[in-house]
């Protein structure tokens, strides 16, 4: 009997983790619909080969070296997690030592593939950035050093429990990866934008700002859902264990305060553009949503539900002031990843010790400077790399005619555009 009760607890946990992994895959697809609604009709195509190609990347990279560098399993191709007789005996000795108040115990297997999701978002909040005018095949380059170095060695330093600058010492604290994951992800996108440069047409010569408008406001409104929908098992999967009450409990607060979060940054963004624009403006109010998502990430258990929907809702406001002020600078984000993964990011780390009293101020700003300074630093010379090798940019016929003829061939919607022809 007993010995069933902790298989009761391998299997629960196990499961838990499979679940949350497939709602965090489903994030790929929101990703895909946001970025393709925000583009333009004849950049479709190419922005959804890009989404599809590096989540397959992310995938195979990290299996064959980032988990190894992450985590320091030994070995290439998850040599040891793979299952076996010997590992699920060890983890019920593990369960029958502790018990279900211990920590949690799952399968090696189970752990990649919640782990190699993160990956991948990681490396979509590039593509948005970078959309309309890269090379799909200098792009699909970075993805394969990004996932399988760049990330992997940032996540050793904080997750994987690799001591770097003293930031176990200093207390630094990102529950689900508002650093780790999404402002990392940021800063790989904003070394590639500034060395890429701006869409042809976005910025007058006098200073002005051209507005791009997106092709599809639908699709960038159910990818954004999407991301809303499978981001409860991004927070809620993190809590690592659901087996006893305590931990079924924190999922529980973890998706509650997501939800409020995401809300709050949606009513928040919305009133802002209200007041600064004089219209309700969709896109910003998307945007607020994620903004909201993505400051709570970093700390989604603590914060009562009420300080999570404040939390989400200044996050919402601050998102539209940086999207108008990286367009001031010049700064061509086409769907407006850098300033939602990456200044909301940072703003999700600051906010931590406001309620966790575990974490301190100074532990999160060093942990913030490490992971944007190794990202930006290693992606810039990636990136700079790759242009010198095989460019980075489209031509700009190629760029004026579509991204999806000239990269794929193919247009999304052959009917309406034939830039092709």
């Amino acid at each position: 009997m007993e010995n069933q009760i902790f298989e009761l607890q391998y299997a629960m946990d196990t499961f838990y983790f499979l679940v949350s992994g497939a709602l965090v895959m489903w994030m790929a697809a929101g990703f895909a619909m946001l970025e393709a609604g925000l583009v333009r009709s004849k950049n479709t195509t190419e922005i959804l080969t890009k989404n599809v190609a590096l989540y397959a990347i992310a995938c195979v990279m990290y299996m064959v070296m980032g988990y190894q560098l992450m985590y320091g399993s030994g070995g290439f191709l998850l040599n040891g997690i793979m299952g076996g007789d010997t590992l699920v005996a060890d983890a019920l000795k593990s369960s029958a030592e502790n018990g279900f108040n211990g920590d949690s115990v799952y399968s090696g297997a189970s752990d990649f593939f919640f782990q190699v999701v993160f990956v991948a978002t990681a490396m979509s909040i590039v593509s948005g950035a970078v959309a309309e005018r890269m090379k799909l095949w200098a792009f699909l380059a970075f993805a394969v050093v990004m996932t399988g170095v760049i990330y992997p060695l940032e996540g050793s330093w904080t997750w994987g429990g690799k001591e770097v600058f003293g930031l176990f010492a200093l207390n630094f604290s990102d529950f689900a990866g508002s650093g780790i994951v999404h402002m990392a992800g940021a800063a790989a996108a904003l070394a590639g934008v500034l060395l890429l440069g701006a869409r042809k047409g976005k910025y007058g010569k006098d200073g002005s700002v051209r507005a791009i408008p997106g092709a599809n406001l639908p699709m960038a409104t159910l990818g954004t859902y999407i991301l809303w929908m499978g981001w409860f098992g991004f927070n809620g999967g993190s809590v690592l264990k659901l087996g006893d009450i305590a931990s079924a409990h924190s999922v529980a607060m973890v998706f509650l305060n997501t939800n409020a979060a995401a809300a709050g940054g949606a009513v928040g963004a919305l009133f802002i553009a209200r007041m600064l624009f004089g219209k309700a403006d969709l896109t910003m109010m998307l945007n607020g949503a994620l903004a909201g998502l993505v400051a709570i990430t970093a700390e989604p258990s603590t914060p009562t539900p009420l300080q999570a929907t404040l939390f989400g809702m200044v996050a919402g406001i601050l998102v539209v002031f940086s999207i108008t002020t990286l367009d001031k600078m010049r700064i061509d984000d086409p769907v407006g990843a850098i300033s939602v993964h990456g200044v909301v990011g940072f703003f999700g780390l600051m906010l931590v010790p406001l309620t966790n009293t575990g974490a301190t101020l100074m532990g999160q700003l060093v942990g913030a400077g490490v992971i944007f300074g190794w990202v930006f630093g290693a992606s810039l010379v990636t990136w700079t790399i790759i242009k010198m090798l095989m460019g980075i940019r489209i031509s700009e016929e190629d760029e004026a005619a579509g991204a999806d003829y000239a990269e794929c061939g193919m247009e999304a919607y052959p009917e309406f555009t034939n830039t092709g022809k």
